[in-house]
């Protein structure tokens, strides 16, 4: 089995949770290096990866073959750039880049030099995005006319992370959030013909929107986005409406819950399903009027890093490509017009 010899940016809350265990793991990858600028904590659980103090000293390892890049937006255009001078592949963290600019340049820059370049959108392989999916696919709801998608959260007050919601580029719900929902509406029924975008700040020691709601408009439906961080009880996260019937989905995925509590991710089914139903399928099946409540399969984030291995070794394509990054940023861009503006933003 062919190895790839990998290395991440940064090792805060995403690489330590969400890159590093999974480059460990699969036996087609290599964790060989991690940048910490100031800390020692890899070493403790990689000790065999070459520590590096920067960026610029990661890209100069001639043995890596593949970078993620893992630090905060702000960072993600410069320190990708550099990633792609260097000749390595890139798995760079959602969102893409602040600007549609920025995104189109870096994918320019990647295909110039003939690289690899992969959005990390894992949310693509939750268990509950899974099983909306599916249901959708095998057509129990006929023709969709009206969905919405969640994010809920209860954090009344500032969580201490500038970068997330201080006043810096790329801060805010809008870019930490809604890039997995605007992944997730455009997977599900594609790009939308226009948006109109309400972003507000709820909390005051906060810098940024920390609220947003989004209207995606189709020819004969509509799809609404929404972020809080002040549900202290949540809803559905998704709610699908179709002439034949209506799905609503918990968001139940527990693999961050079980990577936090020091789980180690595998090919094979590591995450456990939920305990008890988690969402209610109301639909009519041949001829039929049910009404029944469902649980969905674990996901794992392992797909997301199997599906790149498959891409890189020419086995399988990219799983999020620098086109979709595109589309994400390009809604961020038109949601934050459609905000200061209050229109409806067209897209050509």
């Amino acid at each position: 089995m062919q190895t790839i010899s990998g290395g991440i940016c940064s090792f805060g809350m995403s690489g330590k949770l969400f890159h590093a265990p999974f480059l460990e793991a699969h036996l087609g990858f290599e964790l060989a290096a991690i940048v910490e600028r100031n800390n020692n904590d890899s070493r403790e659980h990689y000790p065999n990866s070459k520590l590096y103090r920067s960026v610029e000293e990661l890209c100069g390892d001639s043995t890596l073959q593949l970078i993620v890049v893992n630090t905060p937006t702000h960072l993600h255009f410069e320190q990708a750039k550099l990633v792609l001078q260097s000749g390595k592949n890139m798995v760079i963290e959602k969102p893409f880049a602040i600007t549609v600019k920025e995104a189109e340049e870096l994918t320019a820059l990647a295909e110039k030099n003939n690289l690899f370049l992969s959005v990390y959108q894992n949310r693509r392989y939750d268990g509950d995005y899974g099983a909306v999916k599916a249901i959708i696919e095998k057509g129990f709801l006929g023709e969709i006319r009206e969905a919405e998608i969640r994010y809920d959260r209860y954090r009344p007050s500032f969580g201490g992370k500038q970068h997330k919601e201080g006043d810096m580029p790329g801060a805010g719900n809008l870019f930490d959030l809604s890039p997995h929902l605007v992944d997730q509406a455009i997977q599900l029924f594609g790009f939308p013909k226009a948006l109109f975008a309400d972003l507000i700040k709820m909390r005051d020691d906060v810098a940024v929107p920390d609220y947003f709601e989004m209207l995606f408009y189709y020819d004969r439906l509509r799809v609404r986005l929404k972020a809080t961080v002040i549900a202290r009880e949540s809803t559905y996260a998704y709610t699908i409406h179709g002439m034949k019937g209506s799905f609503l989905q918990q968001r139940s995925d527990m693999q961050e819950q079980q990577l936090l509590a020091g789980v180690k991710p595998s090919m094979e089914s590591w995450c456990p399903a939920p305990a008890a139903p988690d969402g209610i399928l109301h639909t009519e099946i041949n001829g039929e009027v049910k009404r029944s409540e469902t649980t969905s399969s674990p996901g794992n984030y392992m797909g997301y890093y199997d599906d790149v291995y498959k891409a890189l070794t020419g086995k399988g394509p990219n799983p999020v490509t620098a086109a979709d990054g595109i589309l994400n940023t390009r809604i961020i861009e038109a949601a934050l017009e459609s905000s200061a503006m209050g229109k409806i933003v067209t897209f050509s």
